[in-house]
């Protein structure tokens, strides 16, 4: 990884995905670049400066010479946030996601972490079980409250959310969630059924694709109709599910030994954090939600 000399001409560095350089090794004809993205994460758009002593031509300059990274094929480190385009002119306000611990699992006070417990004897400790909100993760479906992320404006200046829904080219109906397939899965939001992974990467993070369409069990009302709102302004869906630990988060201490850490919750635990991600489809928008697998010792 390094920089690219950006001092003369517009640059553009493009590489292949680690799917698409796979798929162009095999030989077999499945490579075919269907697909796109474009990024800008080492930008500070604050560097615009109107009132650069050299006029108007040098407001961007410092945009303009900001050090880009070259393109490299690890998903994990680049495209953070990704480029979108959006015809409309008269936008003032764009929607985010944002975590609802009002009406959903809530983190823990001290630390800002969604907590899962991976398995009976976990759950079953008193101790443990008092120190906060928690996914049951030896009995999902027992777990009080799903995740909760609710999409929309939080600005009530262009109308009050109770009211006013969210423009149909802004409102999220398909999302990605990521998580490592090493430690936990994706359940719908009562805890019913478990999703099965739309694919899982050489890195073993594994994606989840969620429609409004055809997963119905993961979205809440839209609009104006949510209880226990975040948002202020206009609304979108409600993406509501829970992550569940893996086999051998459940069974062993391995991963816990290897990759984990070792603390007090009540109890003496072994303890794994993580992240999942969630990125609307349309809008491009990603929220990462700490996460801590918790097993007692």
């Amino acid at each position: 990884m390094a920089f690219l000399d950006n001092s003369g001409d517009i640059i553009l560095d493009a590489v292949l995905t680690d799917t698409g350089r796979m798929r162009l090794a095999k030989g077999d004809g499945s490579f075919k670049i269907a697909k796109f993205a474009l990024g800008d994460d080492e930008i500070n758009y604050e560097l615009y400066n109107k009132n650069h002593a050299s006029g108007s031509a040098y407001y961007d300059i410092e945009i303009i010479q900001s050090p880009v990274l070259e393109a490299f094929t690890n998903n994990t480190s680049m495209l953070k946030s990704k480029l979108i385009t959006i015809s409309r002119t008269n936008l003032l306000y764009l929607p985010q996601i944002i975590n609802n611990p009002t009406v959903g699992l809530a983190s823990n006070s001290t630390n800002n972490i969604l907590t899962v417990l991976v398995d009976q004897a976990t759950v079953e400790d008193t101790a443990i079980a008092a120190t906060g909100d928690f996914v049951n993760g030896y009995r999902i479906g027992d777990t009080k409250n799903p995740i909760v992320m609710d999409q929309g404006i939080k600005s009530n200046a262009i109308g009050d959310g109770s009211s006013v829904v969210l423009d149909a080219d802004l409102t999220e109906t398909q999302y990605m969630i990521e998580i490592d397939n090493r430690f936990g899965n994706i359940w719908d939001g009562a805890g019913s059924s478990q999703t099965t992974p739309s694919f899982v990467d050489d890195d073993n993070v594994a994606t989840y694709y969620l429609s409004t369409s055809t997963d119905k069990t993961y979205f809440g009302k839209n609009g104006t109709s949510m209880s226990g709102e975040v948002i202020a302004g206009p609304r979108g869906f409600r993406l509501q599910f829970l992550v569940g630990p893996s086999v051998d988060l459940n069974s062993s201490t391995y991963l816990f030994t290897q990759l984990g850490s070792t603390a007090t919750l009540g109890s003496a635990v072994y303890q794994i954090d993580t992240t999942v991600r969630i990125t609307g489809v349309t809008t491009g928008y990603r929220v990462d939600l700490p996460i801590r697998f918790v097993k007692k010792q």
